[in-house]
């Protein structure tokens, strides 16, 4: 891809005039994206360096199974060097170790990206640094650069989520929603863990003045309205762009995963897609109810079940769950559901023309996927940010159905009579015909939009003219 076009008095022959170092937080749901975004910046002709782990930078690349691999050779990787971290036994229950794990871990890498910035420095005339908002203890470092500028990449939250959990509490602004939809938003009370807030205001402080400004992976197509990202620039003397959706490109030719073979064999519309994230967040009575609930049903169905962020990767352990279904759970399946245990491309299967409907616990990386993918979501919140994001897509967007009130307590368990009547409702029923419809239509519009002349193809290109001014 080549976008230089859109740009008049950017030249190929920039070079290393202006570099572009990409910090991600250290998990792939992070860091996929960040890889994609490098992409396209690399794609006007800038230089761009991808900063990570060295197992990451691995799996990430081998994971990248749908990218030019003429796209991928122009990114410039580099290996942060890290100290293992044992993980502390006194974790509190409600936070999945794993991520506590990648926390310590990324506390531990501000040496290694200030010695990567302090060389590249020297050799460039601006570094324009992409960091992920987790990261800000790490990248502190880069106000001491009198050539670099910073700006905060977030993958992986919506602007109504930002506003409404982060934002709304201390402007004090009204949320503007109807009152028939602010009476039914859901409260932040209780989906986000002392641990996880306490990390995040860690973070927050180390902000300051360094930040030029703020990119969003979403769009006004995606969240209905152009409010709520007017919205996240107040009371802060920093641009705002809205470049979304910024996600996995799907590849038409076979690339060898089972599960896509399968879905070849299955008719249009009729597979239920279940999200592995759920599998950090359920018990294990949760997931014998689900199960029982998709076989109930009798619809179609792939489970994605590997969550690669779900692994003790730095210590050489497994801290991936494994389940025992209700008694012949799998023996049964017979061609109706298929289990998938290694990981596969979640873009791909979502843009399967057999995928009729997205399960999954509403995090903000999946939304832009099923958003952009044209595909109805079965919202099913289970922590931080879900509830907002589920809320968006299903009374908002209205492309999506519910799978348990919101007020309701996130760890009482939903019953398979209660998972098997929403499946049939969205698959099986004129109301979910409906909701397919206004959910393809709202895919079409979302594509276009990164197309040149779309609104989200425009926010990008005045952010590489931004920072190659």
């Amino acid at each position: 891809m080549d976008n230089t076009e859109n740009i008049p008095n950017l030249k190929k022959q920039l070079g290393d005039e202006v570099v572009v170092v990409m910090v991600p937080f250290q998990t792939q749901s992070h860091l996929d994206p960040f890889l994609q975004f490098a992409c396209l910046i690399s794609s006007y002709g800038l230089s761009v360096h991808y900063l990570s782990l060295p197992t990451y930078n691995h799996d990430t690349k081998t994971r990248a199974t749908a990218i030019n691999p003429s796209d991928l050779a122009n990114i410039h990787f580099h290996d942060l060097q890290m100290t293992p971290t044992p993980l502390d036994p006194d974790i509190p229950s409600e936070v999945p170790k794993h991520f506590h794990l990648f926390w310590n871990v990324s506390m531990h890498l501000r040496e290694s990206i200030t010695s990567f910035l302090r060389d590249i420095s020297s050799k460039s005339r601006r570094i324009i640094m992409i960091h992920d908002c987790l990261m800000c203890y790490n990248v502190q470092d880069i106000s001491s650069f009198d050539n670099a500028e910073s700006y905060i990449f977030n993958p992986v939250i919506s602007a109504f989520g930002m506003y409404c959990d982060h934002i709304f509490p201390h402007v004090g602004l009204p949320i503007p929603l109807e009152q028939q939809l602010l009476q039914r938003l859901p409260s932040s009370e209780g989906w986000y863990c002392e641990e996880i807030m306490r990390i995040g205001s860690f973070q927050v402080q180390y902000i300051g003045k360094s930040s030029a400004g703020d990119i969003h992976n979403t769009s006004k197509v995606m969240e209905g309205s152009n409010t709520f990202i007017d919205l996240l620039g107040i009371g802060q003397d920093k641009k705002q762009w809205a470049i979304g959706p910024v996600l996995r490109p799907t590849k038409k030719e076979k690339n060898g995963f089972p599960c896509l073979d399968w879905l070849d064999k299955q008719p249009p519309k009729s597979v239920l897609y279940v999200s592995y994230d759920m599998l950090t967040s359920f018990s294990d009575e949760q997931i014998k109810e689900l199960a029982m609930g998709l076989e109930l049903s009798k619809q179609k169905f792939i489970w994605l079940m590997n969550d690669p962020d779900n692994g003790d990767i730095y210590l050489g352990g497994d801290l991936n769950r494994k389940f025992e279904f209700h008694e012949g759970f799998e023996e049964r399946l017979n061609g109706v559901g298929l289990l998938v245990r290694d990981w596969a491309p979640q873009t791909e299967i979502l843009a399967h023309s057999s995928i009729g409907g997205f399960l999954c616990a509403c995090d903000w990386t999946s939304c832009v996927e099923t958003i952009t993918m044209g595909v109805p979501i079965i919202a099913w919140a289970t922590h931080s940010d879900h509830p907002k994001n589920g809320f968006l897509l299903t009374e908002m967007l209205k492309i999506g159905l519910v799978i348990r009130e919101w007020d309701k307590k996130r760890d009482e368990v939903v019953t398979a009579s209660t998972i098997d009547n929403v499946m049939r409702k969205l698959m099986a029923s004129e109301e979910g015909d409906k909701v397919r419809k206004r959910a393809k239509e709202l895919g079409e519009a979302v594509r276009q939009s990164t197309e040149k002349g779309g609104a989200s193809r425009m926010e990008l290109d005045y952010f590489i003219a931004h920072i190659t001014r």
